[in-house]
């Protein structure tokens, strides 16, 4: 017993004795293993090295995802300088090359990028530069000015890719990332909050199912990454709603649900192809219920997308819609609004038939229906 005591008080000493040298030349590191006692978490950095941070720090999302974002800088020839009668009146012009500024993410291996079709439009030129100070040109791959998306190819090795998130986690309240290069100061990391799901009829796009958020999303940032905690992309920031200019805590992205089944097709067949009924459609108001004599439901207005106009000789005449009709269930899914009628018809395909109900005056009747393929529509400027 008298053996055992002894070697415990030597432990002691010595122990004591390791704590005095250090408290006295290295006093530091006492603090440091303070600190992360009191709630600071540890982080791998990609060299191996480990870096403390902070409880609630954002910088592994961040430090995961940013690589991943590119700038994109386009530039448009001045042709109008070259024309004969240009140079008669005005005479020898220097080439002026006007350029403009977004993003874009990097998400495949072989150098394929998302982003915003607004920020490439009409250019002739397409520079990428990503995180990592590399510069190339870009190939476009294919655009959908209906939901604002483009797709991009570069040909560089060893590119840094976004993991693609699902859309269906997200929900209202939780934390995300922007990620994007705002006026061209640099590469900028802001946060927020899911906002809003599912928003629509803001007249951005065609077809609308944007993610709301109040991350700041400024000029520049079009085209850019919205990223979970885990960082991984959810939506292609694409829009805000200001009347500055600049971030009022209102922007929008699109879901990576719309931008995976875009990106898909325009691999598959450069464009994105759905379906198209050739009507002019508007909300239900008791004005129009009125005006065109239709049956009242429970609630007053009958539910449904009122037909104001048929293009001759389009697929729905064919079928026999005419206006003053109300659409209320196609291909046996209901739908309530203009936004709904418009994503059910995309999503049918071209010259595969297909039901819609159809309520008039003397009740609802059944018509049957063969979608063409939907135009495409010339982008509005933003």
């Amino acid at each position: 017993m008298k053996r055992l005591w002894l070697l415990f008080s030597q432990w002691v000493t010595v122990l004591l004795a390791l704590w005095f040298v250090v408290a006295t030349l290295q006093p530091e590191w006492l603090r440091s293993a303070r600190r992360s006692a009191e709630g600071m978490t540890l982080l791998q950095a990609p060299s191996g090295s480990v870096l403390s941070r902070p409880a609630g720090s954002l910088s592994a999302p961040a430090r995961l995802a940013s690589p991943a974002v590119v700038s994109i800088n386009t530039s448009k020839s001045n042709t109008a300088g070259q024309e004969p009668w240009f140079r008669f009146f005005y005479g020898p012009q220097e080439e002026q090359r006007p350029t403009g500024l977004g993003s874009g993410v990097i998400v495949s291996p072989e150098g394929h990028i998302l982003t915003n079709n607004h920020v490439i439009e009409d250019a002739d030129d397409i520079e990428v530069v990503l995180a990592d100070g590399r510069k190339t040109v870009a190939k476009v791959i294919g655009t959908d000015p209906d939901t604002d998306l483009a797709l991009l190819k570069i040909e560089l090795d060893k590119l840094p890719v976004i993991v693609l998130g699902t859309t269906q986690d997200l929900q209202v309240g939780d934390v995300v990332l922007a990620i994007g290069n705002p006026f061209g100061v640099g590469q900028t990391v802001t946060s927020g909050i899911v906002s809003a799901l599912g928003r629509s009829q803001l007249g951005i796009n065609t077809f609308e199912n944007f993610i709301q958020t109040d991350a700041a999303i400024n000029p520049g940032n079009s085209g850019g990454a919205l990223v979970d905690v885990n960082g991984h992309l959810m939506g292609i920031n694409t829009a805000i709603y200001s009347r500055s200019g600049g971030s009022m805590g209102i922007g929008f992205a699109i879901p990576m649900a719309t931008a995976q089944q875009v990106m898909q097709d325009l691999l598959k067949n450069g464009k994105v192809i759905r379906g198209w009924i050739g009507v002019e459609p508007q909300d239900m108001s008791a004005e129009l219920a009125e005006s065109f004599q239709l049956p009242k439901s429970g609630q007053g207005l009958p539910e449904g997308v009122v037909i104001t106009g048929v293009l001759k000789n389009g697929p729905a005449a064919s079928a026999g819609i005419r206006p003053g009709d109300v659409i209320v269930k196609v291909a046996g899914t209901p739908v309530r609004n203009v936004a709904e009628l418009l994503t059910q018809i995309a999503g049918l395909k071209p010259g595969v038939p297909t039901e819609l109900n159809v309520l008039r005056r003397q009740g609802e009747i059944n018509l049957r229906l063969t979608p063409g393929e939907r135009p495409t529509k010339t982008p509005q400027r933003r």
